[in-house]
């Protein structure tokens, strides 16, 4: 197993993409910390049958006093935290002309802040243990705009994006490797929301001619937090179907 003995934070993890991830790093031996303010303690004892600890936390990743002691808990619990899986978000649609400042601060707050408070967290402890993996999940909104969502939400990610490499280059010498997943298009609460002409609009759109799986994009979080990515820090990498080729 890629991740026997490893100790990974997820925030996000009761549903979509963050649920997919979580599932795939506990059957592959980490212990998970399943991070939101929806419940996941169904989650957590559904995972934990098979022997691995799986931990439900509930947390408001943009109050960093939460965040900080949240972490500390489960360092002092564990003994490490060898994995931080930056993937709560939230969406807002509409134009310009419709977006308020409160709408424009919560997004920043839960997509942007958010992984700051995390990252600013867990580093220490990561620092002390000779190292680990952070994972942010971004979108392709962060490098393209998007038509469909507000324009703090591409705003949002795009900080992430520059958060990732900035970061990255911080803490390579500390052997902590920081990357990013940049999906479009998966399936997901978000696309669920989509009109049928919608959906059909964006499938036809992707030269893959299929909207993404939230297991697929767990797959390449697995491999960007594996030793088998070691050599890999500050890339956005894109998951689209050959939506946008960077």
């Amino acid at each position: 197993m890629k991740l026997e003995g490893k100790v990974a934070l997820i925030t996000g993890a009761a549903r979509g993409i963050g649920r997919a991830i979580a599932e795939l790093f506990h059957k592959e031996g980490a212990i998970v910390g399943l991070v939101d303010l929806r419940p996941t303690e169904e989650l957590a004892r559904e995972l934990s049958k098979n022997g691995k600890e799986a931990v439900a936390l509930p947390c408001d990743i943009t109050d960093p006093v939460a965040v900080q002691t949240m972490v500390n808990g489960i360092h002092a619990r564990f003994g490490r935290i060898d994995i931080l899986v930056n993937n709560a978000g939230i969406i807002a649609r509409g134009t310009l002309m419709d977006l308020t400042v409160e709408v424009w601060r919560k997004v920043l707050e839960v997509n942007l802040n958010g992984v700051f408070h995390c990252c600013k967290a867990v580093v220490p402890h990561m620092i002390r243990g000779g190292g680990g993996k952070i994972l942010n999940i971004s979108s392709i909104a962060g490098k393209t705009g998007d038509l469909t969502a507000a324009p703090v939400y591409g705003t949002s990610k795009g900080g992430v994006n520059a958060f990732t490499k900035s970061l990255a280059r911080q803490l390579a010498p500390y052997n902590i490797n920081v990357n990013a997943i940049a999906p479009h298009a998966i399936e997901t609460e978000m696309s669920a929301e989509w009109s049928p002409e919608k959906r059909r609009e964006i499938i036809e759109s992707i030269p893959l001619k299929r909207l993404g799986k939230p297991e697929e994009v767990a797959e390449a979080a697995l491999f960007l937090v594996s030793e088998g990515a070691s050599f890999i820090t500050g890339e956005v990498l894109d998951m689209n179907g050959g939506y946008f080729m960077d």
